[in-house]
Protein backbone atom coordinates (compact mmCIF):
# COMPACT_ATOMS: atom_id res chain seq x y z
CA UNK A 1 0.00 0.00 0.00
CA UNK A 2 1.26 3.50 -0.91
CA UNK A 3 4.28 1.86 -2.50
CA UNK A 4 5.57 0.55 0.85
CA UNK A 5 6.78 -2.98 1.45
CA UNK A 6 7.29 -4.75 4.81
CA UNK A 7 5.82 -1.88 6.80
CA UNK A 8 5.68 -3.93 10.03
CA UNK A 9 9.37 -4.75 9.71
CA UNK A 10 10.08 -1.06 9.13
CA UNK A 11 8.25 -0.06 12.33
CA UNK A 12 10.11 -2.68 14.38
CA UNK A 13 13.48 -1.69 12.89
CA UNK A 14 12.67 1.99 13.42
CA UNK A 15 11.80 1.48 17.09
CA UNK A 16 15.00 -0.50 17.67
CA UNK A 17 17.01 2.28 16.04
CA UNK A 18 15.22 4.88 18.17
CA UNK A 19 16.14 2.92 21.31
CA UNK A 20 19.80 2.91 20.31
CA UNK A 21 21.56 5.88 21.99
CA UNK A 22 22.87 8.42 19.48
CA UNK A 23 23.70 12.10 19.12
CA UNK A 24 20.04 13.17 19.29
CA UNK A 25 19.51 11.14 22.46
CA UNK A 26 22.53 12.73 24.12
CA UNK A 27 21.39 16.20 23.05
CA UNK A 28 17.90 15.69 24.51
CA UNK A 29 19.27 14.26 27.75
CA UNK A 30 21.71 17.15 28.06
CA UNK A 31 18.92 19.71 27.69
CA UNK A 32 16.54 17.85 30.03
CA UNK A 33 19.03 17.26 32.82
CA UNK A 34 20.57 20.74 32.77
CA UNK A 35 17.55 22.90 31.87
CA UNK A 36 14.46 20.96 32.85
CA UNK A 37 11.47 19.19 31.33
CA UNK A 38 10.16 22.03 29.16
CA UNK A 39 13.58 22.58 27.62
CA UNK A 40 13.82 18.85 26.95
CA UNK A 41 10.40 18.76 25.30
CA UNK A 42 11.22 21.73 23.06
CA UNK A 43 14.52 20.11 22.06
CA UNK A 44 12.64 16.90 21.13
CA UNK A 45 10.20 18.83 18.94
CA UNK A 46 13.13 20.67 17.36
CA UNK A 47 14.95 17.44 16.54
CA UNK A 48 11.73 15.90 15.19
CA UNK A 49 11.28 18.93 12.93
CA UNK A 50 14.85 18.47 11.74
CA UNK A 51 14.07 14.83 10.94
CA UNK A 52 11.06 16.03 8.97
CA UNK A 53 13.39 18.21 6.89
CA UNK A 54 15.59 15.17 6.19
CA UNK A 55 12.52 13.14 5.26
CA UNK A 56 11.49 15.74 2.69
CA UNK A 57 15.04 15.87 1.35
CA UNK A 58 15.11 12.08 0.96
CA UNK A 59 11.64 12.03 -0.59
CA UNK A 60 12.59 14.51 -3.28
CA UNK A 61 16.11 13.18 -3.86
CA UNK A 62 17.99 16.15 -2.41
CA UNK A 63 19.84 13.94 0.08
CA UNK A 64 21.44 12.30 -2.96
CA UNK A 65 23.33 15.55 -3.55
CA UNK A 66 24.77 15.37 -0.04
CA UNK A 67 25.74 11.74 -0.59
CA UNK A 68 27.50 12.51 -3.89
CA UNK A 69 29.17 15.83 -3.09
CA UNK A 70 32.06 15.85 -0.62
CA UNK A 71 31.98 19.64 -0.57
CA UNK A 72 28.31 19.87 0.42
CA UNK A 73 28.75 17.07 2.96
CA UNK A 74 31.71 18.80 4.61
CA UNK A 75 30.10 22.25 4.63
CA UNK A 76 27.04 20.92 6.43
CA UNK A 77 29.16 18.75 8.75
CA UNK A 78 31.50 21.52 9.89
CA UNK A 79 28.65 24.01 10.28
CA UNK A 80 26.88 21.54 12.56
CA UNK A 81 30.07 20.82 14.52
CA UNK A 82 30.78 24.52 15.07
CA UNK A 83 27.19 25.14 16.16
CA UNK A 84 27.24 22.29 18.71
CA UNK A 85 30.57 23.46 20.12
CA UNK A 86 29.21 27.02 20.34
CA UNK A 87 26.20 25.79 22.35
CA UNK A 88 28.50 23.79 24.61
CA UNK A 89 30.82 26.71 25.33
CA UNK A 90 27.84 28.95 26.14
CA UNK A 91 26.50 26.41 28.64
CA UNK A 92 29.90 25.96 30.30
CA UNK A 93 30.37 29.72 30.66
CA UNK A 94 26.86 30.25 32.01
CA UNK A 95 26.64 30.95 35.73
CA UNK A 96 23.42 29.52 37.09
CA UNK A 97 21.82 31.29 39.99
CA UNK A 98 18.28 31.91 41.09
CA UNK A 99 16.49 32.70 37.87
CA UNK A 100 12.93 33.85 37.40
CA UNK A 101 11.82 34.12 33.82
CA UNK A 102 8.30 35.15 32.96
CA UNK A 103 6.31 36.07 29.90
CA UNK A 104 8.10 36.91 26.69
CA UNK A 105 11.65 36.18 27.87
CA UNK A 106 10.74 32.63 28.91
CA UNK A 107 8.93 31.96 25.64
CA UNK A 108 11.97 33.24 23.71
CA UNK A 109 14.21 30.89 25.68
CA UNK A 110 12.15 27.85 24.74
CA UNK A 111 11.85 28.92 21.10
CA UNK A 112 15.64 29.24 21.00
CA UNK A 113 15.94 25.69 22.31
CA UNK A 114 13.44 24.50 19.68
CA UNK A 115 15.39 26.06 16.82
CA UNK A 116 18.66 24.78 18.26
CA UNK A 117 17.22 21.27 18.06
CA UNK A 118 16.34 21.82 14.41
CA UNK A 119 19.78 23.16 13.54
CA UNK A 120 21.71 20.42 15.33
CA UNK A 121 19.73 17.78 13.44
CA UNK A 122 19.59 19.42 10.01
CA UNK A 123 23.32 20.26 10.16
CA UNK A 124 24.21 16.59 10.60
CA UNK A 125 24.76 15.12 7.13
CA UNK A 126 24.95 11.64 8.63
CA UNK A 127 21.23 11.88 9.40
CA UNK A 128 20.52 12.78 5.78
CA UNK A 129 22.57 9.80 4.59
CA UNK A 130 20.76 7.55 7.09
CA UNK A 131 17.35 8.51 5.71
CA UNK A 132 18.63 8.11 2.17
CA UNK A 133 19.97 4.61 2.91
CA UNK A 134 17.27 3.34 5.30
CA UNK A 135 13.95 4.44 3.79
CA UNK A 136 14.42 3.05 0.23
CA UNK A 137 14.78 -0.48 1.63
CA UNK A 138 11.06 -0.41 2.39
CA UNK A 139 9.88 1.25 -0.82
CA UNK A 140 8.74 -0.85 -3.78
CA UNK A 141 11.08 -0.59 -6.74
CA UNK A 142 8.23 0.66 -8.90
CA UNK A 143 7.64 3.59 -6.49
CA UNK A 144 11.18 4.83 -5.84
CA UNK A 145 10.49 7.99 -7.84
CA UNK A 146 7.37 8.82 -5.82
CA UNK A 147 7.79 10.99 -2.70
CA UNK A 148 4.67 9.55 -0.96
CA UNK A 149 6.15 6.31 0.46
CA UNK A 150 9.25 8.17 1.67
CA UNK A 151 7.10 10.76 3.44
CA UNK A 152 4.92 8.10 5.10
CA UNK A 153 7.91 6.07 6.27
CA UNK A 154 9.75 9.16 7.47
CA UNK A 155 6.76 10.42 9.43
CA UNK A 156 6.30 6.99 11.02
CA UNK A 157 9.94 6.96 12.11
CA UNK A 158 9.63 10.50 13.47
CA UNK A 159 6.50 9.67 15.51
CA UNK A 160 8.08 6.63 17.20
CA UNK A 161 11.30 8.55 17.82
CA UNK A 162 9.44 11.51 19.29
CA UNK A 163 7.49 9.29 21.70
CA UNK A 164 10.70 7.62 22.90
CA UNK A 165 12.52 10.92 23.35
CA UNK A 166 9.61 12.38 25.33
CA UNK A 167 9.78 9.37 27.66
CA UNK A 168 13.49 10.06 28.12
CA UNK A 169 12.75 13.71 28.87
CA UNK A 170 10.18 12.81 31.52
CA UNK A 171 12.40 10.43 33.47
CA UNK A 172 15.66 12.34 33.11
CA UNK A 173 14.10 15.66 34.13
CA UNK A 174 12.43 14.08 37.18
CA UNK A 175 15.75 12.72 38.39
CA UNK A 176 17.57 15.95 37.65
CA UNK A 177 14.95 18.07 39.43
CA UNK A 178 15.94 16.56 42.76
CA UNK A 179 19.59 17.31 42.11
CA UNK A 180 19.20 20.87 40.86
CA UNK A 181 17.91 22.34 44.12
CA UNK A 182 21.55 22.92 44.91
CA UNK A 183 22.77 25.86 42.79
CA UNK A 184 26.38 24.63 42.86
CA UNK A 185 25.28 21.24 41.57
CA UNK A 186 23.09 22.93 38.98
CA UNK A 187 26.15 24.82 37.70
CA UNK A 188 28.00 21.53 37.34
CA UNK A 189 25.08 19.97 35.46
CA UNK A 190 25.18 22.89 33.02
CA UNK A 191 28.93 22.41 32.51
CA UNK A 192 28.58 18.66 32.03
CA UNK A 193 25.81 19.20 29.46
CA UNK A 194 27.97 21.80 27.72
CA UNK A 195 30.88 19.35 27.61
CA UNK A 196 28.57 16.74 26.06
CA UNK A 197 27.57 19.21 23.33
CA UNK A 198 31.22 19.99 22.60
CA UNK A 199 31.99 16.25 22.43
CA UNK A 200 29.09 15.77 20.00
CA UNK A 201 30.41 18.63 17.88
CA UNK A 202 33.92 17.16 17.77
CA UNK A 203 32.50 13.74 16.94
CA UNK A 204 30.51 15.24 14.08
CA UNK A 205 33.57 17.12 12.79
CA UNK A 206 35.51 13.88 12.40
CA UNK A 207 32.69 11.86 10.86
CA UNK A 208 33.02 10.51 7.35
CA UNK A 209 30.41 9.30 4.88
CA UNK A 210 31.21 5.65 5.54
Amino acid sequence: MFGITNFTAFVIAGILLNLTPGSDTMYVLGRSISQGKKAGIMSVFGISTGCLVHTVLAAFGLSFIIAQSDLVFNIIKYAGAIYLCFLGVRMIQKQTGVEVEIGTSQRKKYWRIFFSGIFTNVLNPKVALFFLAFLPQFVKSSQVNSPLPFLILGLTFIVTGTIWCLILVLFSSLMAERLKRNNKLKNWLEKIAGSVFIALGLKLAFQTKE
